[in-house]
C-alpha cells in the first residue's frame, strides 16, 4: 500500500494514541503490515473483507497471547494469526479447508 510519509505519520500516531487508551502496551503494531494484510484481503475477497480481516487477526492473536503456555508474545501471536489469515486467502470467500470442513486441522 503506496502510503505518503503524512499518512503514515497520522497512521502512526493514531496507533499509538489508541493502544494507550485500550491500555495494550506491550504491543507495538507494525502499521504498515496490518495495512497491506487488510488490503489483500480486500483484493481476494470484497473491500469489507479487510476490517474483518485484521480485527479478527487481532481477536485470535489476543486469545493465543493470553492462553499461551510457551510464553508466545503479543507480536508473535499477531504475526501468526496474519499467515493463517495470508493462507486462506487464496481461496478468497469460498473454497478452501472451510467449504470441506476443518474436522482434520485440529481447529
Amino acid at each position: 500500500m503506496a502510503m505518503h510519509d503524512d499518512d503514515a505519520l497520522d497512521l502512526d500516531q493514531w496507533s499509538q494514541r489508541l493502544t494507550q487508551a485500550l491500555q495494550i502496551l506491550d504491543l507495538k503494531v507494525d502499521t504498515r503490515e496490518v495495512l497491506e494484510l487488510a488490503e489483500r484481503a480486500s483484493g481476494a475477497v470484497s473491500p469489507g473483507a479487510g476490517a474483518l480481516t485484521t480485527f479478527y487477526v487481532g481477536y485470535a492473536a489476543a486469545l493465543d497471547a493470553a492462553g499461551s503456555r510457551a510464553g508466545k508474545t503479543p507480536d508473535q501471536a499477531v504475526r501468526d494469526a496474519a499467515e493463517t489469515a495470508d493462507r486462506i486467502m487464496d481461496d478468497g470467500a469460498r473454497g478452501g479447508q472451510d467449504s470441506a470442513g476443518w474436522a482434520a486441522t485440529g481447529q
